[in-house]
């Protein structure tokens, strides 16, 4: 029995909790699962949802060019050793591009200098040559090194290229625009233009909260670095995210049977209305998965397999330059009168992302405590120890290795756990592996 206005997939799917739509061979998977084959028919009930796209991790074929701003620190704080870094770091983004690449390169001290114009990466070694003269400067004026390296990408027609900043700071602003709305706001009005921030700190004293908050709303990546040994190969790792990018600009939009109430996006910052939820999904390299888990009301239906949403998702397809092209699966479940079909039920991938998504709150509600001076150090040890455990039993191993590092930068008394923790609750809410 299927339910009014909402009929059956196409065709029947093994698992009604399951189901897969639209998916041609050599690109994108994208699918629903529900949190249990079953609900029970005689009443209402919570379950959850969870829409899973995965990129192949041997596609291969050509890459759609980078347009790429490299936005840096030049304050007298990054004197020495991480300015030497960040030119090293810098001369090996140059070395990875290729001609049909464009690069610009961007500093900010108490003023903005645009030491290359987004240009072709073809000489190679005049642009090392621009990167060797920064030289450091006074304070920081983040913002608007932040607003002339967008400008840079900007000056390029985009049509056709992965566009990303990427800005590197060791410090907090203390000149220009100062204040976290602002600075965030503009990054999200950046992405609106198709132009994605990642945002990189350096050291002790840059604000944590400010650079996740720019990349969470852009869609980038965050990355904390400790040491100044470090920059290149965070760097290194990032380029290697960009020059691998399957698909950019992932939107997924839920049609909701008009007897299902959708509560939240766990995780993720979404739009809901009655019917429908859209939410921006991270950009996807080769052999990535991303996820949106969301926790469903369902109304007591008559026994039957229903569709409870239709999903959608719309991407533009890095590896061929098609934009626009889109998948679709339906989350469905089959409503029983037995309650003790409910443990067989169980869908374990979905389960586990639940687990997850708890193990993100804990470590907010951790890093707070510790923020906040509420916990002490034994027992905030003790909540990441039991989280870092979870973690590990799930899979995320680099998370785990994450919070193993929090730990013990906490028992050494060191003030770097809250940037580690930040960006690992970034990671795990964009439900990205």
């Amino acid at each position: 029995m299927i339910g009014a206005g909402a009929p059956p997939p196409a065709a029947p799917a093994a698992d009604p909790a399951r189901t897969t739509m639209g998916a041609p061979p050599g690109v994108l998977t994208f699918e629903a699962l529900g949190g249990n084959r079953y609900a029970l028919a005689p009443r209402n009930g919570l379950e959850h949802g969870l829409f899973q796209v995965s990129a192949p991790g041997d596609l291969s074929g050509r890459r759609m060019p980078v347009n790429l701003a490299l936005v840096i620190d030049r304050s007298g704080s990054m004197e020495g050793e991480p300015l030497e870094y960040v030119k090293q770091a810098c001369s090996h983004v140059v070395d990875l591009l290729e001609p049909s690449d464009i690069l610009s390169v961007v500093t900010f001290a108490e003023t903005v200098e645009v030491v290359m114009p987004a240009r072709r990466v073809v000489n190679r070694q005049l642009i090392k040559e621009h990167l060797n003269r920064i030289q450091v400067g006074n304070t920081t004026n983040l913002f608007d090194g932040l607003v002339a390296g967008a400008g840079q990408v900007a000056s390029v027609r985009s049509e056709g290229y992965v566009n990303r900043v990427l800005i590197l700071t060791d410090g907090e602003p203390t000149a220009g625009v100062k204040d976290f709305q602002s600075i965030v706001g503009c990054v999200a009005e950046q992405k609106s233009r198709n132009i994605v921030t990642t945002a990189l700190g350096f050291g002790p004293d840059y604000n944590e909260e400010l650079l996740a908050g720019m990349a969470r709303r852009s869609g980038g990546n965050y990355y904390y670095i400790s040491r100044p040994e470090l920059i290149p190969e965070v760097f290194r790792k990032e380029m290697e995210t960009l020059l691998t990018l399957t698909a950019q600009n992932l939107h997924l939009t839920l049609h909701l049977a008009r007897w299902v109430r959708l509560h939240r996006f766990l995780g993720l910052d979404g739009a809901i209305s009655d019917r429908t939820a859209e939410v921006d999904l991270p950009d996807l390299e080769r052999g990535a998965v991303a996820s949106a888990l969301t926790e469903l009301e369902l109304e007591r239906r008559p026994p039957g397999t229903y569709r409870v949403a239709r999903a959608l998702l719309r991407y533009d397809n890095c590896v061929t330059g098609a934009s626009g092209e889109q998948l679709e699966a339906d989350l469905v479940f089959e409503f029983v009168t037995d309650s003790s079909l409910l443990a067989s039920g169980v869908n374990p991938v979905v389960r586990q992302a639940v687990e997850i998504s708890q193990a993100s709150r804990n470590l907010e509600q951790t890093m707070m405590g510790i923020k906040t001076q509420q916990l002490g150090q034994g027992v905030a040890v003790a909540e990441l120890e039991r989280t870092q455990m979870l973690l590990s039993k799930s899979g995320r191993t680099e998370q785990a290795a994450e919070v193993t590092r929090a730990i013990e930068d906490l028992r050494q008394g060191s003030g770097d756990v809250e940037k580690t923790l930040i960006g690992t609750v970034m990671d795990l809410d964009l439900g990205k592996r």
